[in-house]
């Protein structure tokens, strides 16, 4: 039986964790720590403070300052009463899971019951977690296993989920496993999620980590890891030491793609696109499609990203690709031009149509109208992509009346093309984008033109259509 399988050996109930609790309630650490160290037999037992069964008496917590980071409390401690550095502690959880009841007691099928789960930790994971590089070593130095993990995760993966590259090197030091797998199938370097952990990634690849293991249930390499949190320096430290930068985790996804999907603040972006940037010239595919044959424009259009956009489309990412369902890049930021206006998603509908990408059905448009309206300079960008368009007076009906009196200017100028046909100026520039085709971001450019010409041809909103 597991460990998180065990009955307390001292249940809620107990005359022990009623004095316990007593003991809490008055705030006398000192007899917190007499019962618990002299009167808890043997030293792993399983102590129940917290059940949050409603049937049963309310929760109680150990004070964190009794065991953290206070080596002239932990010490003595250690002396006097945990001879044993692996002792198991259990933890307070809220949260609820199914768990399984043994078939010998509940019959073949044996019993699922819904109980509130049980973390069960060890002093080092502790103090690794929280980065007391004393303690650790103190905890080291009395025997304390470095790859004891009867919660599911190791002091060396506690270390690196909290950025602390002391700790890390410490504990690599005493021979810990350096891809040692946790409950979830996540080495500790699949666990370097945030800028401070790029010290224990340095530590962990000197001491031998894999940095092309996949792992847990996504099957993410520590590249897909790097690039999920937009951590360049972290892909630059992997790719240096061989990772694969076309590895697919289990959803078919590349580092590149997994990057250009995932959600971001604004502050982030300069970072992500840094990423990208090393990623396409480690030799990344642009044009790499998952398991629903999305590609990283796809991704990046989706979350209206047209810096990220501009850079695919550089390398070579096919601006007319259709995923398993049939859509575009120029489909996905649409879907999402509405709720993602600070992104300003015309940008990015600018740079796919200035590279050639296919328009929306003339038939169609209404719709982009109802799902668009509240973002009038994307469709002011999508609508002059057109020679002339049919425009209906019916229109409006599409259009929320707040929207319409929000954007009255552009929407009146919109309407008014039901009767007037498109100025001779914008079939002109019509016909030039038609000649240079998806070369438009290249050529127009080069004409000896003033740039608010060249901003026009490159259908530059004005906030009303002629």
């Amino acid at each position: 039986m597991s460990i998180s399988a065990r009955l307390p050996d001292y249940p809620v109930t107990s005359d022990l964790v009623t004095r316990l609790k007593s003991a809490l309630e008055a705030g006398d650490e000192e007899r917190v720590r007499a019962l618990a160290c002299t009167e808890v037999r043997p030293v792993d037992a399983v102590i129940e403070l917290a059940n949050d069964d409603w049937m049963k008496d309310p929760s109680a917590q150990l004070p964190p300052g009794v065991l953290l980071g206070d080596m002239d409390r932990l010490k003595p401690l250690m002396d006097q009463f945990f001879q044993d550095a692996n002792v198991v502690f259990e933890i307070k959880k809220d949260e609820m899971e199914w768990q399984g009841k043994s078939s010998g007691t509940f019959g073949l099928s044996g019993l699922w019951t819904l109980e509130y789960k049980r973390e069960l930790t060890t002093p080092l994971c502790i103090a690794a977690a929280h980065g007391h590089t004393a303690c650790v070593r103190h905890l080291l130095g009395r025997g304390a296993d470095p790859d004891a993990s009867p919660g599911g995760r190791g002091a060396l993966h506690e270390a690196c989920l909290g950025g602390h590259t002391a700790c890390a090197r410490l504990l690599l030091q005493h021979r810990a496993d350096a891809d040692l797998l946790s409950a979830e199938g996540l080495a500790p370097l699949h666990l370097c999620r945030t800028a401070a952990s790029l010290g224990c990634a340095q530590a962990l690849l000197e001491h031998g980590a894999s940095v092309r293991r996949a792992g847990g249930a996504g099957l993410d390499t520590p590249l897909h890891v790097a690039a999920r949190h937009g951590l360049d320096e972290h892909a630059l430290l992997y790719l240096g030491r061989g990772a694969s930068v076309d590895a697919r985790n289990g959803r078919g996804e590349t580092a590149l793609s997994v990057a250009c999907g995932a959600a971001r603040r604004p502050d982030e972006h300069a970072r992500c696109l840094r990423l990208c940037a090393l990623l396409l010239r480690g030799g990344a595919a642009a044009d790499a499609r998952d398991e629903d044959e999305r590609s990283p424009l796809h991704k990046a259009c989706g979350r209206a990203r047209h810096d990220l956009a501009r850079l695919l489309l550089r390398h070579g990412a096919d601006v007319g690709a259709l995923d398993y369902g049939g859509a575009t890049p120029l489909a996905c930021v649409l879907q999402t031009a509405a709720c993602a206006r600070e992104a300003a998603p015309h940008r990015t509908v600018q740079a796919l149509l200035n590279h050639g990408s296919p328009t929306v059905w003339p038939d169609a448009f209404s719709k982009v109208l109802k799902t668009c309206a509240p973002a009038p300079t994307t469709v002011e960008v999508l609508f002059n992509s057109y020679p002339q368009l049919r425009v209906s007076e019916s229109w409006k009906e599409v259009i929320p009346e707040e929207v319409f009196q929000v954007h009255q200017a552009f929407y009146q100028s919109l309407l008014a093309l039901a009767h007037a046909p498109r100025s001779l100026q914008h079939l002109c520039r019509c016909a030039i984008r038609k000649v240079f085709g998806g070369k438009c971001f290249c050529l127009v450019p080069l004409l000896p033109l003033p740039p608010s010409l060249q901003d026009f041809l490159l259908l530059e909103p004005e906030g009303v259509l002629h």
